[in-house]
């Protein structure tokens, strides 16, 4: 019997695509969604599934993004042998998204064991979820939003994608949470700081699903469930994209935090109760 169904898996599929680009935690909802269904969320192969159809919604990014993506890789092949290209923006960008991804490569190898087992836990994600609220409303209100996407640099670069790792070792702080947050505070406006969210995530999101797809086919997972969650993913994805936007180009993020905090609330409340078990 596989982990989990091909019902369960379109659930998922569809909590994955609407949660992983909005500053709400993508983990954080799949751990409470599976905890509602029944599913062990600290289960290894539970895990793996969660990783592997992420591939999903960055291929939603992909295709979203496909030009910007194409001009970025272009100029950093271009920069490869002519040196002349080496100033170009695009150019330094690429290197910095790679240099910016080896910090939570890094983390990730070596956490591990706590990541999938005691930093599982959904009293984490509660907490998480509260805690990344705070931040999040306090780096909206720092930031000035004065400065666009070209006006990155390699240093916000690396703090943004470090800022990953408190996504990675604390499910329900959110990855988009934690990149947008720290890009608000270097005082990049909300587009320009939901977009190099989305650019760094790439790399990192997709290592981690093809590097968790073998524990979950291994672990108990079947091909079908992870087919499936991974293409409804992908669709949903890309409708929340287009919408994220368009939606923090005219809004603070004041509406996620508010959400956040009801869902972290909600959720002490279901465990306290023990109307939902950890």
């Amino acid at each position: 019997m596989s982990a989990i169904s091909v019902g369960q898996a379109v659930v998922l599929g569809v909590v994955e695509g609407v949660t992983e680009f909005l500053p709400v935690s993508s983990t954080g909802h799949l751990k409470i969604t599976e905890g509602l269904m029944g599913i062990p969320v600290d289960d290894k192969s539970v895990v793996g599934f969660s990783a592997v159809i992420q591939v999903g919604a960055i291929a939603a990014v992909l295709v979203y993004f496909f030009k910007d993506i194409k001009r970025i890789v272009s100029a950093w092949f271009r920069g490869l042998f002519h040196p002349e290209e080496r100033y170009r923006h695009d150019y330094k960008f690429a290197w910095w998204v790679i240099a910016a991804t080896i910090p939570i490569v890094v983390v990730g190898l070596a956490a591990k064991p706590l990541i999938d087992g005691p930093l599982a836990s959904l009293w984490v994600v509660a907490g998480s979820l509260i805690v990344g609220s705070g931040v999040m409303w306090a780096a909206d209100q720092m930031g000035r939003h004065k400065r666009g996407e070209d006006d990155t640099s390699f240093k916000d670069a690396m703090l943004v994608g470090c800022s990953q790792i408190l996504a990675l070792l604390f499910p329900g702080f959110s990855r988009s949470g934690a990149t947008m947050s720290t890009a608000l505070i270097l005082d990049l406006d909300r587009v320009a700081a939901t977009r190099l969210s989305f650019f760094l995530g790439i790399p990192a999101l997709t290592g981690a699903g093809v590097y968790e797809l073998k524990d979950a086919l291994g672990a108990g997972v079947s091909a079908a469930p992870l087919a499936v969650g991974t293409v409804v993913s992908f669709v949903v994805a890309y409708a929340s994209i287009a919408w994220l936007l368009k939606f923090v180009a005219k809004h603070s993020f004041n509406a996620f935090v508010i959400y956040r905090i009801v869902v972290g609330v909600a959720l002490i409340g279901l465990l306290a109760t023990g109307t939902l078990s950890n």
